[in-house]
């Protein structure tokens, strides 16, 4: 199986990212053959005011039924190239706050798999700029595996990484993959991203692909300037970082041994040596 993460550099107006997106997508699928195309998170709208997040976000319909613009650009997506597309996340509208929410294409596009982010970033970084997502958004409350073929996928987003007992929940649900979609800031990715996810690949002992923003956005009415760190990466269950993107928008795919999957767990059966939670 074969996996490709996207970089993209998002802001508030929801068309050009769109249509970032699309020349991504398009020009990894002329490139290359992949089993599964991710984007990074709130990739549809990074920053802008709660205004302009609610009107980026969409009613997410049920499976089967339609959606809104960028619901059926991902649907399009996955049926044009023959490609599990995962949305990374986007605004789902959801009473007075929006949910953070990853859904999955199969490339027969029906959706086969829907997540929303659980763990909200409510904290401030070292330079002092505050971060209050619960000011918008609603947690999600459910661990959520789905299958490509014979592997298991797990659903995490961003600030999740930091919180190791999801990523055993999705290891013990049978996860052999973990997409984790971020919009990562420069100060805690600087010293933490990279760290956090190859622990994370260690602990259970799966692949992790991580497609992440990069570059600047404007956030809130002020229009006060965030950075988010990019290195969007693929890691191996040892650990070792197989695949990264450059800096800026691009794409950074590699081959999923399965092979090298088993030996580990076969090697090390941590999850059989737990004696704890």
């Amino acid at each position: 199986m074969r996996v490709a993460v996207i970089q993209m550099s998002p802001g508030a107006d929801k068309e050009q990212n769109i249509a970032q997106a699309r020349g991504l997508i398009e020009a990894l699928a002329a490139e290359q053959k992949v089993d599964l195309i991710a984007l990074p998170e709130m990739w549809t709208c990074l920053g802008g005011t709660r205004e302009q997040k609610f009107a980026a976000a969409e009613a997410l319909p049920a499976p089967g039924e339609p959606g809104g613009v960028a619901y059926e650009f991902l649907r399009e997506m996955a049926m044009a190239h023959n490609v599990h597309i995962h949305g990374g996340s986007m605004g789902g509208l959801a009473g007075e706050k929006l949910s953070n929410t990853t859904v999955v294409f199969s490339p027969g596009g029906a959706e086969i798999a829907r997540y929303s982010k659980i763990h909200l970033f409510d904290i401030t970084t070292p330079d002092g700029q505050g971060y209050r997502e619960s000011a918008t958004y609603e947690p999600g409350n459910e661990v959520v595996t789905f299958a490509i073929g014979e592997t298991r996928v797990g659903l995490a987003i961003c600030y999740d990484l930091r919180f190791p007992e999801l990523f055993l929940a999705l290891r013990r649900a049978g996860a052999e993959l973990i997409v984790l979609p971020a919009a990562f800031t420069l100060q805690t990715g600087k010293d933490h991203w990279e760290v956090l996810l190859r622990a994370r690949a260690i602990e259970t002992q799966c692949w992790i692909a991580a497609p992440a923003c990069c570059g600047t956005h404007k956030e809130g009415a002020a229009g006060e300037v965030r950075f988010t760190f990019g290195h969007s990466l693929i890691a191996d269950p040892w650990g070792h970082v197989v695949a990264k993107a450059s800096d800026g928008p691009g794409w950074a795919a590699a081959t999923l041994d399965q092979r090298l999957l088993q030996r580990v767990r076969a090697n090390m059966p941590v999850l059989e040596h737990r004696r704890l939670a």
